[in-house]
């Protein structure tokens, strides 16, 4: 449901509700069908009506909700296919990414994402779910940043969004799965290999879009339909 009361503060007030609705449709806590009052919401989060409504046009033009004349905004029907694809363009433009920056790669970076590694590793060791969501993006910062593609980089953020970064956290087996994939792609970046580099990459992107609809699956999302 909706999240509890507290004062969001600005700026950009109307896309920090966007975001926590957002996260909230992608884990399933808000429904397809489900319709989202701007004034139960805005008293919520403890703002007006204004942020809130230009929050639902944004989630609206990315195709989160809908507006139904004279009943309001409702949450917009999310498939298996949908999560499937939001994660099939991360997974192609990630590896792109990531094969330029095996060509690209220096000892510095190489360094630098072998000791995010080890403080991942450690995280995941110690439980701790927040300094993994926080190393995980980290290692994948410093690889677009390798690449050298800002524009392409930019594209990625921009579907990447659509999935919080908090929202990784709440998968059972991510955080192993995570280690692991970065492991596989630090050796191909190790030996300077795009096509592994790339390879690497597509299938650690692939297999978290997979834990996100068996994630959805369990909280009875789609209930036997597609």
């Amino acid at each position: 449901m909706v999240p509890s009361r507290r004062v969001i503060a600005r700026p950009q007030l109307s896309d920090e509700v966007a975001a926590r609705l957002r996260e909230q449709i992608m884990d399933g806590r808000v429904r397809p069908g489900e319709y989202l009052r701007l004034e139960r919401l805005a008293a919520e989060f403890g703002i007006s009506v204004t942020p809130v409504r230009e929050a639902l046009q944004s989630l609206r033009s990315q195709g989160f909700v809908h507006l139904e004349p004279r009943r309001g905004f409702v949450v917009a029907p999310l498939s298996r296919q949908d999560v499937a694809d939001l994660f099939w363009v991360q997974a192609g433009i990630a590896a792109e990414l990531a094969a330029r920056a095996a060509d690209a790669i220096t000892t510095g970076v190489l360094r630098e994402l072998t000791g995010i590694q080890e403080a991942l590793r450690r995280a995941v060791a110690d439980g701790r779910t927040d300094l993994v969501e926080e190393h995980n993006h980290a290692f994948h910062r410093s690889i677009n940043l390798a690449a050298g593609s800002a524009k392409l980089a930019w594209s990625l953020s921009s579907v990447a969004r659509y999935v919080p970064r908090g929202l990784y956290g709440r998968l059972p087996d991510w955080p192993r799965t995570a280690l692991q994939d970065h492991e596989a792609v630090l050796q191909a970046l190790t030996r300077a290999d795009p096509d592994q580099a790339a390879a690497a990459m597509r299938a650690h992107i692939t297999r978290a879009g997979e834990l996100l609809i068996v994630h959805l699956e369990r909280r009875g999302l789609w209930n036997g339909s597609r």
